[in-house]
């Protein structure tokens, strides 16, 4: 082959192969229409993009209060009280006993955390349910929504026992109390069936527990009732300035919280702690 035709050749084909790579560059650089679709659906990662709004939660319809009520100046209690103070408002303190049956106390704090109702439990520091719920409960002792006061270790009457027995009764619970949930139940202490007298008084003031706390009304749930009797007690009993005594001790009351709400929203009664009420909202149990 000539020299001449050999370079024409040559040439030829490094036109053809320039062609080529051009053509494949420009078929690699233009998406066709799907592709467009799919690079406009990739996340902008530009800081001005829109953020999607945050979840407002929503409240349980069970919600009945933000926090403790206006009240009066408070005045610390004296060594027995059955209701709350004349003139302290459209409010009522529910007061739960015992605590034999640790899902109702479970309950019972679900129920304070998806209403804001204030309670006060009077503890049975023996029952195993108190330190099962502790994780639950803790929170709301801390935030003052739910007070502590002592029923005593084991639960005797305190008529019945001598000096020092009594004195153990409540220095154990009191223990627990301390120990557990880094608060203390005095001055109130509720004597279990309230069998009480002036002597059994002085012995529990001794410890600090200079306050009786007795109550007007009850639920009538220190055993196992119907629905139907249980809603007819509480019926009764929630009213203004009144000291409502329930139990943790069967489960029926846990099927009644609606009701037991519609009452008190009917009412427009709001839900107190007898801390509330004696020392004034924010009042400090810390040991």
């Amino acid at each position: 082959m000539h020299r001449r035709e050999f370079m024409l050749m040559l040439a030829a084909g490094t036109v053809g192969a320039l062609a080529s790579c051009s053509a494949s560059q420009k078929t690699a650089s233009t998406p066709t229409p799907a592709a467009e679709q799919r690079i406009a659906a990739l996340p902008t990662s530009s800081p001005t993009a829109p953020r999607p709004p945050s979840p407002t939660p929503s409240r349980s319809p069970l919600w009945l209060q933000d926090g403790p009520p206006e009240l009066p100046a408070p005045e610390g209690p004296g060594p027995l009280i059955t209701g709350l103070p004349d003139g302290v408002g459209n409010v009522v303190a529910i007061t739960i006993d015992d605590g034999a049956d640790a899902s109702v106390i479970d309950a019972y704090l679900d129920f304070a955390a998806d209403s804001g109702v204030r309670l006060t439990f009077f503890v049975t520091g023996y029952y195993p349910g108190w330190i099962d719920c502790k994780d639950k409960m803790l929170p709301l002792v801390e935030s003052g929504q739910v007070q502590l006061g002592n029923h005593t270790w084991t639960h005797p009457g305190l008529t019945e026992l001598t000096e020092s027995g009594i004195i153990s009764e409540l220095s154990q619970c009191e223990s627990l109390l301390n120990t557990h949930f880094g608060v203390t139940g005095t001055p109130f202490v509720r004597p279990p069936f309230g069998y009480r007298n002036d002597w059994t008084d002085s012995v529990c003031a001794q410890l600090g527990y200079t306050t009786q706390a007795m109550w007007y009304g009850s639920f009538g749930d220190s055993g196992l009732l119907t629905q139907e009797v249980l809603l007819g007690e509480a019926n009764t009993w929630l009213q203004a300035e009144h000291i409502v005594l329930g139990h943790a001790n069967a489960p029926t009351v846990t099927h009644l919280y609606g009701q037991i709400i519609d009452i008190l929203r009917e009412r427009a009664l709001r839900t107190v702690t007898l801390d509330d009420v004696y020392f004034g909202p924010g009042h400090s149990r810390s040991v």
